[in-house]
């Protein structure tokens, strides 16, 4: 597969024909062979997206609302294809997939209902004669980033959000996966959209910082998003302070998942299998530390453990019923293998899996982990889950909240109070009573705390993440003045 850029509408190489390439991570073939584009191309997709600003800013709701309605169906009409490059490029499951391009379809249904929301207020005033308000306009050009791991679905919300709130964007793909976010973005500027309102940039990854940054500081960039690694999520905040630029940042997690001693335990373990190992376990959202009350411990352990064993770990074009997939690189491998051995040799006992071989790695879980444990602290975003074992509520949500991250939670009680109450304290974006940590639906705003970032993505969050207030005053002429 070959990807070029899109700059006004254009497929078009890079400058000097400049690629990259994206291997598969077990058998190193070359799957996508990338344009990499340089500081002169990133400029030329800034330019082009400040000059479609004027137009698109105006453009009125039900135009942007038939837009993104056309590119939802496009989207689903193009499963089975992205179901082919995802499998390639990122080791995803056809269940992964599909998930993704439907979950962006609704999204961009949801998006186009935003059309007519984008709404001011009167303001009450003390001045006589005179009428004060707000408008929500256009923020400006808006620069996403966005990783592979869920490449549609982030994708999608990266692009359909600016876009109804009348900003043209500028998507800087991942180069993990640049055919799937080409043929997201395929889709979208074949529903209708005009020249530069949706400009596509993909970068080798030595060259990435470099671009992104030329990209942050072009005067029409307005707005960042970036989803991705707390690591580098750090950087572009950095580097988007510097030039004055407001970000929104949805960034790494460690997602708890809290079995109170009277919690249904086939339904903890159902989303225990689901939550810990879609998608190899490479979503932020992902459960990495299971905290269950030691009354139950060893029941819940047993049942979750047999669960993981019987998953299907093989690679998906080979294998349509496959579960667990290859991770991103054979590097994941090596860095979940010296946590799995750093575990082990402080006291931990894996219960399902072994270690890695390269990029691949069955269902895994390791249980008894405590504190100064690595995989306890660090992010593991693999196929490898943990079990905490707790003494009582208190304790359970101590160690919940015994993380820098904060973005998804769960917590398994058949006392919905009790439920509620430890809910209430859990310092994350957000909490799931009874449910997977791995959940997103486009009208609930969705985010994180703490080291997982700051911002909101869908619902009517996004407006003001994408817009802009402005106070107007409709005054009497003649009023008198105190001078």
């Amino acid at each position: 597969m070959k990807t070029k850029l899109h700059i006004d509408n254009v497929a078009c190489q890079a400058n000097g024909g400049a690629t990259f390439e994206r291997r598969h991570p077990v058998t190193n073939e070359v799957v996508t062979t990338g344009a990499a584009a340089t500081v002169r191309d990133a400029i030329a997709a800034a330019d082009s997206a400040g000059a479609a600003f004027a137009a698109w800013s105006v453009t009125g709701p039900s135009t942007r609302r038939a837009i993104l309605l056309k590119a939802a169906d496009l989207l689903e009409e193009k499963i089975p294809e992205f179901c082919e490059v995802m499998a390639a490029e990122v080791g995803a499951s056809a269940l992964w997939a599909t998930f993704n391009v439907r979950g962006s379809a609704a999204l961009f249904r949801e998006a186009a209902g935003l059309a007519t929301q984008i709404q001011g207020e009167t303001i009450p005033t003390d001045k006589p004669g005179t009428l004060s308000m707000t408008i929500r306009q256009a923020a400006g050009v808006v620069l996403s980033i966005v990783p592979w791991n869920g490449p549609v679905l982030l994708g999608a919300r990266a692009i359909a959000y600016p876009l109804v709130c009348g900003n043209p964007v500028i998507f800087k793909a991942s180069e993990s996966s640049p055919r799937t976010h080409e043929l997201l973005v395929e889709c979208v500027n074949a529903a209708g959209l005009p020249p530069g309102v949706l400009n596509f940039i993909t970068s080798a990854p030595s060259e990435a910082g470099e671009v992104t940054e030329a990209l942050i500081a072009h005067p029409a960039v307005r707005r960042v998003n970036f989803t991705g690694s707390t690591r580098v999520g750090r950087i572009i905040a950095e580097t988007s302070a510097r030039y004055l630029k407001r970000s929104l940042l949805e960034l790494g997690g460690k997602a708890p998942f809290v079995v109170l001693d009277d919690a249904d335990l086939d339904g903890a373990v159902n989303a225990a299998i689901f939550g810990a190992f879609l998608y190899q376990g490479q979503i932020c959202m992902s459960t990495e530390r299971f905290v269950v009350d030691d009354k139950i411990a060893d029941a819940f352990v047993s049942r979750f453990a047999e669960r993981a064993k019987a998953l299907v770990a093989n690679d998906p074009r080979d294998n349509p019923g496959t579960v667990i997939g290859p991770m991103v690189s054979a590097s994941s491998g090596e860095r979940l293998n010296e946590m799995l051995l750093d575990a082990v040799n402080k006291g931990a006992v894996v219960v399902a899996g072994h270690k890695a071989q390269g990029a691949s790695m069955p269902a895994t879980i390791i249980d008894h982990v405590k504190p100064g444990m690595v995989i306890y602290d660090e992010e593991t975003f693999g196929p490898i889950t943990t079990i905490v074992r707790v003494h009582g509520d208190e304790e359970a949500i101590k160690v919940a909240n015994d993380t820098d991250y904060g973005l998804s939670s769960a917590v398994f009680s058949s006392n919905i109070n009790r439920a509620m109450k430890v809910a209430s304290q859990l310092q994350f974006g957000c909490v799931h009573v009874n449910g997977a940590t791995v959940q997103n639906e486009a009208q609930a705003p969705y985010g994180g705390m703490k080291n997982s970032g700051y911002g909101r993505f869908d619902g009517r969050a996004v407006i003001d993440e994408f817009t802009e207030i402005k106070w107007i005053t409709l005054e009497d002429p003649a009023q008198p003045y105190p001078f």
